[in-house]
C-alpha cells in the first residue's frame, strides 16, 4: 500500500513543451503556477479578474487540483500589464512574451513529475524494486482515475446515446421548456467534451485490460473509439475485444457523430498500449517514504505510473 497527494507539495508537475516565445504576436503567453486548482478553474478565476471570456485562453492540458503545477497558457486580446496585475490566492502568473499560436490541448511534449509516495509498506517497496529492474520501464498506458471523476463516464455515455435528458439530470442543469439540448449547450463546451472523452477513455481502458490478459510483450496501437475508427486496421484480438465492448455498451462507432450537437462529435484517435517511464530518479528515500522524479510523454498519467511502480 501507499499514499500520494497527502499535500499539494507531494505532487509537483512541470509541463515540458517546445512553444516558441517571441517579442510580438497575436497571443500573450504566460507561465501559470497553481496550487489547489485544476487548470480550468484557475483560468476561469483569471478570466473573471480580467473581465474577459474564458474562450480567449488556451492551454495544452488540464493539470491536477491537489498538486503544484506549472504550464504555459495563451491569451488573446489582453494587455501584459493588466495580466501582470492579477493577484489571486494560490495562483502565480509570470508573463513570458508573445506568439502567433493559440495553445490547444496536446501542444506539449510531456510532463516532468516530482512525487512523494508516503506510508509505503514492504509490498510497495518490493514492487518498486522489481519494477525498476528492467529498462526501459514500460507500463500499460491507462487513462488515470482523475479522467473519470464520479460521473464523467455516465454523462459521456448518455451524450453518445442521445439520452440528453439523462445527461442534463446528471449534470443538475436548469431546464427550460424541456429543452435539454439547450441546457447542455449553455455549459462550457470544453467541459462537455471532457465527459465524452471520459467515456472514450473508459472504453480504451477496458480494451487494454482485456487485451493484457494475453501474454503481450510488444507495444501496439489501441483505438480511442470515434466515428472515424476502422477496426479492420487493428489485429484480430484487439478488434474482437472492441466489438464486444461496443456490443455490451449498445453503441456503434457512428454514434460518436452527434447530429443534434455536431460540435460534440468525436472522430477518435489511437494511443500506445505501453508508455515508458523515463529518467526515473530517486530524490529522497526513507523507511516508508520515497520521493521520485520522472518524465512521461503527453497524455500519460503519473498516478498510473505510481500504481505500476508501487501498487
Amino acid at each position: 500500500m501507499y499514499k500520494i497527494k497527502q499535500e499539494p507539495e507531494d505532487f509537483i508537475v512541470k509541463e515540458i513543451n517546445n512553444i516558441e516565445v517571441k517579442d510580438s504576436g497575436e497571443y500573450l503567453y504566460f507561465l501559470l503556477k497553481k496550487k489547489n486548482y485544476n487548470t480550468l478553474n484557475a483560468v476561469s478565476r483569471i478570466a473573471n479578474a480580467l473581465h474577459v471570456p474564458i474562450n480567449r485562453f488556451g492551454y495544452a492540458g488540464n493539470k491536477d487540483k491537489k498538486a503544484i503545477t506549472e504550464q504555459i497558457v495563451s491569451i488573446y486580446g489582453v494587455n501584459k500589464e493588466n495580466l501582470a496585475r492579477v493577484n489571486l490566492k494560490d495562483i502565480e502568473i509570470k508573463v513570458l512574451g508573445y506568439g502567433m499560436e493559440y495553445i490547444s490541448i496536446g501542444d506539449l511534449v510531456g510532463n516532468e513529475f516530482i512525487i512523494t509516495v508516503r506510508e509505503l509498506n514492504e509490498e510497495g517497496i518490493i514492487n518498486f524494486n522489481e519494477g525498476i529492474k528492467n529498462k526501459p520501464i514500460l507500463m500499460p498506458n491507462y487513462f488515470g482515475v482523475q479522467r473519470f471523476s464520479t460521473q464523467n463516464i455516465d454523462v459521456g455515455r448518455a451524450l453518445i446515446k442521445r439520452e440528453f435528458e439523462k445527461a442534463a439530470e446528471l449534470l443538475k442543469l436548469d431546464i427550460i421548456e424541456n429543452d435539454f439540448i439547450g441546457a447542455i449547450r449553455r455549459v462550457n463546451k470544453k467541459i462537455i467534451r471532457l465527459y465524452i472523452r471520459a467515456y472514450q477513455s473508459y472504453i480504451f481502458n477496458e480494451t487494454v485490460k482485456e487485451y493484457l490478459k494475453n501474454d503481450i510483450k510488444d507495444n501496439e496501437k489501441i483505438p480511442i473509439i470515434g466515428f472515424g475508427t476502422e477496426l479492420e486496421e487493428y489485429n484480430e484480438k484487439i478488434a474482437h475485444i472492441v466489438k464486444n465492448i461496443l456490443m455490451d455498451e449498445k453503441i456503434d462507432v457512428r454514434d460518436f457523430i452527434t447530429v443534434k450537437m455536431p460540435e460534440l462529435s468525436e472522430e477518435g484517435s489511437i494511443r500506445d498500449l505501453f508508455v515508458e517511464i523515463k529518467d526515473l530518479e530517486v530524490k529522497e528515500k526513507k523507511e516508508d517514504f520515497v520521493k521520485i522524479k520522472f518524465f512521461l510523454q503527453k497524455g500519460s498519467y503519473a498516478t498510473e505510473a505510481i500504481d505500476f511502480l508501487f501498487g
